[in-house]
């Protein structure tokens, strides 16, 4: 198979600072930002001016500085910032799009190449020297063609997740009303009258070890789950003994979200192993008698409540809820039947969310596996 680098294909241009406009006016062109390489869900404008480096739909982009520097966008026009660049495909004999899913494929490689100790930034050197696998055009054209069909059923699979947890936020709101109004007039209470323990994990960070008790901090929780081992921490059995005395996680408490930009989050402990909690989390263990844990992790997660919730947070830079904050939250409180409802056809939801999600999980696979022989010349065969 033969092989043509970058940099004999294609032109990279740096992106540079782009002033944004409050709103879009009549002359406005769309600013590219990093996150607008994922989903087209906050497009902001500038002005035209002849100093901002211009991207045409054919162009491809990559995020080339922060965390998410590797990224590849595709598709989009308008004027990118200075954490972006341009790729320009120059040989009349490569597919755009085709080098476009080919480069979403190197990530790990623009990660693991990337330069800079605290920001990663892309190495230039490591984009310019990167081969790329040569096919005939139409070639090209057919493997784009049938993995983009791929990727329209895996995010078909994506959204029918993504309707479920709004049939779950909908059955909440069906069963018992908005919860910032109360229109049932259940009664209030405060979350320390109906849980029987409220506290949070360590305020001091312990050393990482390569193998050992797991601890978990905010990074692995999600609206209504945890979810350790997409990045698992450990620390030593010494440490978590320390910390457990104080702080004991067990199968169905309510763990919360106290500190830094994911305040508010709450999700339900589905472990049965012990585990270790940063401070950035609260645990709370309902009163089973008068608050089911499912409930109260919908009523924490309902945007209204949410908001609320935050508004009174501390703190200066780094925005908290303190415990005695969260001790003294007052709960709607419906009745305990109707909690156990609620419960249960959540619980029914959330079964076929894990049957979707793990055949979502076996779908990525399937791509990433495909991508790989259809680059090695072994799929598609002319």
């Amino acid at each position: 198979m033969n092989y043509k680098k970058i940099k004999d294909i294609c032109e990279i241009k740096k992106g540079k600072k782009v002033f944004e406009l409050e709103e879009a006016l009549d002359n406005s062109i769309r600013y590219i930002q990093i996150d607008d390489l994922r989903n087209n869900n906050n497009i902001k404008f500038c002005s035209p001016d002849s100093r901002y480096v211009y991207v045409k739909k054919d162009d491809l982009i990559i995020a080339w500085d922060g965390a998410n520097a590797g990224t590849i966008g595709f598709g989009l026009e308008g004027a990118i910032g200075s954490t972006l660049a341009k790729i320009s495909v120059l040989d009349k004999d490569i597919f755009a799009p085709f080098l476009a899913l080919y480069l979403q494929s190197k990530f790990d490689y623009f990660q693991r190449t990337a330069t800079g100790a605290t920001i990663p930034h892309i190495s230039r050197a490591a984009l310019e020297n990167l081969d790329i696998p040569v096919f005939g055009i139409e070639k090209q054209k057919y493997i784009y063609n049938q993995m983009l069909k791929t990727k329209e059923l895996i995010d078909k699979r994506q959204s029918q997740i993504t309707a479920l947890d709004e049939l779950a936020k909908s059955l909440f709101l069906e069963m018992f009303g908005d919860p910032a109004k109360n229109p049932s007039k259940y009664p209030l209470c405060k979350l320390k009258n109906i849980c029987t323990k409220i506290t949070d994990g360590t305020h001091h960070s312990p050393p990482m070890v390569e193998k050992g008790i797991p601890y978990v901090s905010a990074k692995h929780l999600g609206k209504g789950y945890l979810d350790f081992f997409s990045n698992p921490a450990y620390i030593s059995k010494e440490e978590h003994e320390k910390i457990y005395k104080r702080c004991d996680p067990i199968n169905g408490d309510v763990l919360y979200i106290k500190d830094g930009a994911t305040t508010g989050i709450a999700g339900i402990n589905y472990y049965d192993f012990e585990f270790s909690m940063l401070s950035s989390l609260a645990l709370i263990r309902p009163d089973s008698e008068q608050l089911i844990n499912y409930y109260l992790v919908h009523y924490l997660n309902n945007d209204r409540i949410k908001e609320n919730i935050i508004s009174n947070m501390s703190g200066g830079a780094i925005k908290r809820l303190t415990i005695k904050k969260i001790t003294d939250l007052s709960i709607v409180v419906p009745p305990i039947k109707l909690q156990q409802e609620f419960a249960e056809k959540v619980k029914k939801i959330n079964q076929q969310k894990e049957l979707l999600k793990s055949n979502l999980e076996e779908m990525h696979n399937l791509y990433g596996s495909l991508l790989q022989k259809a680059f090695k010349g072994e799929l598609f065969q002319e």
